[in-house]
């Protein structure tokens, strides 16, 4: 049984709210320990189904990308649409096309570039909770203070859900809505890029509003710290301000105040005009696109490396999940002598001493396990190199007896 209730601070925009309940029973407390190790073991099954698939993935885009090195062809710095490349990957390196500007008619926006976003901004309340857990009288208390401040937020924060919404509310919607627009058609020389090509085109940089002139805004905007306001006091916004900024990706045009056009660095299937997505016989899809310039040789060992950082941040997730599902699934043993403070504190370290050392053994099981599966010959290899040093001991014993 629960109940609360709220001390109201001098400040209107902070109060506190203390909840009570009864500390839980044994039965209660491990009934609860028992559903953790239901997650417990759950999260174990996944952490080896990571650590495993992890293996072959990283084989498997490894091979692709050394499939893919192998084949492609540079198409130099005169670009042109040789039948003889179609279907077969090509790498080439040139500026961003498109053929019309980007605009916003609302803010009199133009940028010639392959995207251009409107990222809009609302000034709100925002709540914000601290709890704190004590007890007294044999209950276990909760203090919960809730602090109200104005900030400009990208997303509608719903003052409905607010502990105290009166004095607080926002406004259901905002005047303005964010969005992004894409060239529809980007081309690199004489091709065309596809839409996943188009897709890592995510340099953003923030619109400079340093030229845009008063004379040319509506009279309800203002101008400040490259946002368009919609308040003619900016420093001073209340809540439902709308403030608008713009920042576009991938400069494509041949003169610009912005500067020159972006140059990129392709690696993808020709047919035709078209840049397409290649499969390569080993599984995998390259469809690769740099915001530099780059060589062949360049571009994939850039792959290989995001490859290697990849493989190593799932085998960290893995035995991330590994240790976080033994010390769930062993909390059993922590509930049942939590009742002893100094055995409890001991308990304590020990299963954490456990599952470190435990996950850490299992995880180089799995991966080992994934390596005998998916690299056979290589694990056999391996093997075979480890155990020389005691054949060749062995070999040399009956040399001794017979001397």
């Amino acid at each position: 049984m629960s109940s609360a209730h709220t001390f109201s601070d001098r400040d209107p925009d902070q109060h506190k709210r203390v909840s009570t309940k009864s500390n839980p029973g044994f039965l209660e407390r491990l009934s609860e320990t028992a559903g953790g190790t239901v997650v417990g073991i759950g999260l174990f099954f996944l952490s080896i189904y990571v650590l495993f698939t992890n293996e072959g993935r990283a084989l498997q885009t490894a091979s692709s990308l050394d499939e893919g090195l192998s084949q492609v062809v540079s198409l130099g710095p005169f670009l042109s649409l040789d039948p003889q490349n179609n279907n077969r990957l090509v790498h080439l390196s040139a500026q961003l096309r498109t053929q019309q500007p980007l605009h916003d008619p609302n803010y009199r926006v133009v940028v010639q570039a392959v995207k251009l976003k409107r990222q809009v901004e609302m000034y709100q309340w925002v709540e914000y909770r601290e709890s704190k857990d004590y007890q007294e009288n044999g209950e276990t208390k909760t203090e919960t203070t809730y602090t109200y401040n104005t900030e400009w937020k990208s997303e509608l924060v719903n003052s409905r859900n607010f502990d105290k919404e009166i004095g607080h509310q926002n406004p259901s919607a905002m005047a303005v809505e964010s969005v992004t627009v894409v060239a529809p058609e980007v081309r690199v020389g004489p091709f065309i890029l596809s839409k996943g090509l188009v897709e890592q085109i995510d340099n953003f940089q923030t619109l400079s509003l340093r030229d845009f002139s008063a004379f040319n805004l509506d009279p309800y905007l203002s101008i400040d710290d490259d946002y368009f306001y919609h308040t003619q006091q900016p420093r001073r916004p209340e809540v439902g301000d709308v403030r608008v900024r713009f920042s576009f990706a991938g400069l494509s045009g041949e003169t610009s105040q912005l500067g020159p056009a972006q140059t990129v660095s392709l690696v993808a299937m020709q047919r035709g005009e078209q840049l397409l997505p290649f499969k390569t016989k080993s599984g995998d899809v390259l469809e690769i696109l740099y915001l530099e310039e780059l060589s062949a040789e360049e571009v994939f060992a850039r792959e290989h490396q995001h490859n290697t950082m990849k493989t190593w941040g799932l085998r960290a997730a893995g035995w991330a999940l590994m240790f976080l599902s033994i010390q769930l699934t062993m909390r059993i043993i922590y509930t049942l002598v939590d009742w002893v403070p100094v055995l409890r504190e001991l308990v304590s370290v020990g299963l954490k001493i456990f599952a470190l050392c435990v996950s850490s053994s299992l995880s180089l099981l799995v991966i080992a396990a994934g390596w005998l599966f998916y690299r056979p010959l290589m694990a056999a290899a391996l093997g075979a190199l480890a155990l020389l040093p005691v054949l060749l001991a062995r070999s040399r014993l009956p040399a001794k007896k017979n001397e």
